[in-house]
């Protein structure tokens, strides 16, 4: 599928040149949009299109691993009601050096902001073989497969979705609370680059937030309150007319937000708890003899933490002291990055609050 780009030199690669390499795959078609219709409903275009009984979602900066489709499929062949979503591994933006992610195999989940998460899967859900697929309650959002029969009974994406953002949250609460299942699958492996910006610009400027909105509105019942709580400027937007889809909620018979809360996402306030103690501290980890920021690579658990040059807005670098547990948090990224572990270090570093400065062993 092939949406048109708003970056020029991008669209040299999309035309001629995309046709002339494509050629040489007998089976691939390529099919454009008219105009820009981002990702969700390219995505619906190209769903209404395909053949086949199993529809396969990848992103475009994507590399699948030798055998990654059998695990898919057998999964739905055992349940037609069923998603699967691969193992999705890092490809540098820098070097495509490639990994898996830290902590490799975890559960889909979310914090009440709405931002993606990971977390570990409990000893209640392990695995005797580590390569089962294991249940997940959210996708990470662009790769999986699904049954074409199933995709369209669902209702397929929402269509008053814009551009991109919210629609992993909007499958995967409408899978599980509507009769199906999703699984990932271990032996599926999938490279996924992740970027360090959206190269992009996103017409609306509000694209992402009304879509998350449109979804609690739609889904997430009374719960959608929390992230309300935490996001009070979501509350003025516009949703855009939500009839179709509280109807179909409603015709498929779907069970409520609370009950996915209580069956499916039972682990999640564990980690992400829709009450919180507000943080001890919050704010930037800078060195001061270098005046560079404290990072952490993919931002999840156990992964690597750098010194990097520090962002003016401090968006991508916020790091919050959270009371219970005690922990140093990245904002918006996977959970808990740093523990209090042994012995107190002698080593201190400057948290900056706004205009307080903070010391912390």
């Amino acid at each position: 599928m092939n949406s048109p780009s708003s970056n020029p030199k991008g669209e040299e690669h999309l035309k001629e040149r995309l046709e002339e390499y494509m050629a040489r795959f007998p089976k691939v078609r390529i099919i454009r949009t008219r105009k820009r219709e981002g990702l969700i409903r390219t995505r619906l275009l190209g769903a209404s299109v395909a053949k086949g009984e199993v529809l396969t979602f990848l992103d475009s900066h994507c590399e699948a691993n030798v055998n990654w489709l059998p695990p898919l499929l057998d999964q739905i062949a055992q349940d037609h009601r069923t998603i699967v979503c691969p193992m999705i591994d890092v490809i540098d933006h820098n070097h495509f050096g490639y990994e898996m992610q830290a902590g490799d195999a975890m559960r889909g989940a979310f914090d009440w902001e709405m931002y993606y998460k990971r977390i570990p899967i409990p000893p209640e859900l392990q695995r005797a073989d580590p390569s089962d697929p294991f249940e997940s309650p959210v996708m990470a959002g662009g790769l999986f497969a699904v049954d074409q029969r199933w995709f369209w009974e669902l209702g397929g994406y929402d269509p008053g979705l814009e551009i991109w953002g919210g629609e992993q949250y909007e499958i995967s609460f409408k899978v599980w609370m509507c009769g199906g299942h999703m699984y990932d699958a271990p032996c599926s492996r999938v490279g996924h680059i992740y970027r360090k910006y959206v190269p992009y610009k996103v017409p609306s400027g509000t694209s992402l937030a009304r879509n998350l909105k449109r979804v609690a509105e739609t889904w997430m019942d009374e719960y959608a309150e929390y992230i309300y709580q935490r996001r009070p400027e979501y509350r003025h937007l516009s949703t855009g007319d939500l009839t179709a889809q509280k109807m179909l909620r409603k015709h498929l018979k779907c069970k409520d937000f609370k009950w996915f809360m209580t069956e499916v996402a039972w682990d999640l306030p564990k980690y992400y708890p829709p009450v919180e103690p507000p943080p001890a501290a919050w704010g930037e980890i800078r060195s001061v003899a270098t005046n560079r920021c404290v990072d952490s690579k993919h931002g999840a658990t156990g992964a690597e933490l750098r010194l990097d040059v520090c962002i003016k807005d401090g968006s991508e670098r916020t790091w919050s002291h959270e009371q219970v547990p005690r922990s140093l948090v990245l904002a918006h990224s996977t959970q808990r990055n740093l523990k209090g572990k042994g012995q107190a270090s002698k080593r201190r570093v400057l948290i900056r609050v706004k205009r307080i400065v903070e010391k912390v062993k």
